[in-house]
This record gives structure tokens, sequence and C-alpha cells, in this order.
């Protein structure tokens, strides 16, 4: 692909300067009891997306606060244009308003404590009615690629994810890094074994500080409960079916998606929204649908998703790009594969010219393009949780 750092896309620009790719009117529930009523607000309302969840009562400390940050940034995404938030009480659906309405969309509170589900259906269903008309008008102009921020995470990896799928997201990553794009990698746990890989390539001793300490509080939780390894989780069933027989043989092929020239700028908490351009490593599950629902709440547009034995990962505001250098998964999963690198393996194709398919997947994305995850349906929202319920 060439000049990259010329290259636009058609996205919109919300009222904070960032650009999005997508253009929801997002039902956000504050926590699990108010699930119903946001249903029901997005089918009254065609084009309002309800994103139901199971938590949110009884929660403390960085759990909770965990727990607003995700919710807040959801709503902040670019990718959304308007919000609805519903919750049981006004003093924590105030909490999610006032924090989303810094980003300056429009956003409205509604509770159900006081009101009752039908009263708070209806008022909510006239602000989303306003919304998505107002979401309706927006425009796309065009915007500069490196303004897009992009996320990546594997999933049901095996031996062919660290030798074409990862690597092709790592080709992507270090063109995109040498145009000044946002981006961001994670999965602490599958790390172990080549996070000195990782820390190496911090950009500073606070940096390198920093990622050891999130790595090292890892390692202790695993002490603290008394497991000398990381069996029937990591790596997975299916991993082990793919070939890859221990964590450091997954941790090898996962370090691949941040290629050979990025550097490691900063170190995020979960859901925390990069402050500066560049490659941030967020401490995060390795979870499919949690990870991915970290990056939409730290304000990324478009997701990189590399796959080995099949995944089918969507999210609701975030276009998930799965691409797959597995020739059998490419055949029996084909309608979940936006990107078909399985040339590489077959010599057909260097990992030069993959970097480039992923980018014009992006570019097609971003333009407004359906990801096989979109077309499908797939709109897996789940929050981390640190902690038992109080």
């Amino acid at each position: 692909m060439t000049n990259l750092k010329d290259a636009t896309f058609m996205g919109y620009r919300r009222e904070n300067g960032r650009v999005g790719i997508r253009n929801h009117v997002i039902i956000l529930p504050l926590d699990d009891l108010s699930n119903a009523a946001c249903e029901a607000v997005a089918h009254n309302i065609k084009g309002a997306l309800a994103i139901p969840h199971p938590y949110g009562r009884l929660q403390f400390g960085a759990d909770l606060e965990l727990h607003f940050r995700t919710l807040i940034g959801t709503g902040c995404n670019p990718n959304v244009a308007g919000v609805v938030v519903i919750g049981i009480e006004p003093q924590w659906t105030g909490r999610v308003v006032d924090g989303i309405k810094a980003s300056g969309k429009p956003v409205e509170g509604f509770w159900i404590e006081g009101n009752g589900d039908t009263a708070t259906i209806a008022a909510a269903s006239k602000a989303a009615y306003k919304m998505v008309k107002h979401a309706s008008t927006l425009q796309r102009t065009p915007a500069k690629l490196s303004e897009l921020w992009v996320s990546t995470k594997c999933g049901e990896s095996d031996t062919t994810s660290g030798c074409g799928a990862n690597p092709t997201v790592g080709n992507a990553f270090d063109k995109l890094y040498e145009i000044g794009s946002t981006l961001v990698f994670g999965e602490t746990t599958e790390l172990t074994g080549g996070e000195h890989l990782v820390e190496a390539r911090c950009r500073t001793p606070e940096v390198k500080a920093k990622f050891r300490q999130i790595f090292d509080r890892y390692q202790d939780v695993i002490e603290r409960h008394k497991t000398s390894d990381l069996s029937d989780s990591q790596p997975t069933k299916g991993n082990i079916a793919g070939g890859l027989t221990t964590i450091e043989e997954k941790a090898l092929g996962n370090i691949q998606k941040i290629g050979k020239k990025c550097i490691v700028d900063s170190i995020l908490d979960k859901a925390e929204e990069p402050k500066m351009s560049g490659l941030h490593f967020m401490d995060s599950s390795s979870a499919a649908a949690e990870m991915v629902t970290l990056c939409a709440a730290a304000g990324f547009a478009a997701h990189f998703f590399p796959t080995g034995q099949g995944n089918v990962i969507g999210n609701p505001i975030l276009p998930v790009i799965k691409l797959c250098a597995n020739p059998k998964t490419v055949r029996t999963m084909s309608e979940h594969i936006d990107v078909d690198v399985s040339g590489i393996l077959r010599r057909e194709e260097n990992m030069d010219t993959a970097g480039d398919k992923l980018l014009d997947a992006l570019m097609r994305t971003a333009n407004g393009e359906l990801t096989a995850a979109e077309l499908l349906g797939h709109r897996e929202f789940v929050l981390t949780r640190l902690y038992e319920s109080a």
C-alpha cells in the first residue's frame, strides 16, 4: 500500500475531534436490572442499539471504577453518535451521563427507581428518537488514516497464527506506526515466557518499569492462588489441538502482532484511553470479548483479530476485522473471515503483501464496508470483573 501517510478515509468527525467509522446511537444500561428497559427502547426506536450486560450492582473499589470507566468509555467511543443511559437509581446513572457528556456528544440519562419500567421506557424512547434522527443527518467527511485508532487481539490461536496471521498484523502495525497512528495490544496472560521481549521494546525506563509491575502483579495472582501453571486455561484445549503445547509458544506467536518497528510508548490500565499516538500496551484479559470490549471503551475505532482455529467474535460498536492463515479454517468458516492470508504458508504471498491486504480491508471497513462479525450479528459485550460483589 503506497503513500500510506497521505491515505484518507470517510469518517464521522465527533464533537471532540475524534473520528469514528460507525454512527451508532446506543442504549446503555448502567446495571443488569436495566437491560430489559434498554432492549425495549431499542425495540421501539429502529436504529438504536441496546448493549445489555450482566453487571453493575454492589461493586466497589477498583472494580467499580473499572465498571464506570468501561461504560463511560463505551459511550465516548467515536463510533457512537449519541447515548441513552438507563439505570436503577439516579446517582450512578448521572455519573455515567456526566462522563460521556465530557466528549460533547448527545447523552441523556433515565432511572427506573421511583418511575417504573413503562414510564422510563417511554421517556428514554423519546430521547432515542431524537438522537437517531440527529445521527441520520450526519455525513462522513475525509480524515487521515493516522487519525483512525486501531486495536488488536488474537483468539483461537494455532501454529498458523504465530507463523502467518499474527505477523500480518505486525506488518500492518509497523506501517501504521510509521505514520503516527494510535495502536494498542494487550493480553497480559498471553505474554508469559515472552514478557522480556515486550519489556525490551518499551521506550523509556519508566514505561519498562510500569510494564514489569503489571506483569508481575499477574504472576503474583497465580502464586497467591497456589497455581503452578496455567493448565486448562493457557494454552486452551483448542490451542493445544492446534499445535501450541505451551504458554511460551503461544506468547511468542502473540508478540508477533506488534511487528518489528513498533516501540511500546505507554502502558494503559484496563479501558484507559491513551494520551498520545504510538503503540500502547493495555493490561487486559485474554478472553476475546473482554479484551475487545476494553479496547472499545479505550476509544479504539477498528480492531484486527487474527485467528487460527476460528473465532466468531464481534462487538456492538467496534468493527472486528478477522484474518486467518489456516487454510482449513478459511475453508470451513469462510463466512467469519474478512482477510485470507493462508497464501503465506503456501508461499504464494509474503508478509508485506499480506500486511497490505489487511490495510486494504481496514480502509474498506473505515469507509463503511461491514465486517463478517457485523453481518452475522455478533455483538459480544463482556465487562471485566476484578472482585466478587459486596
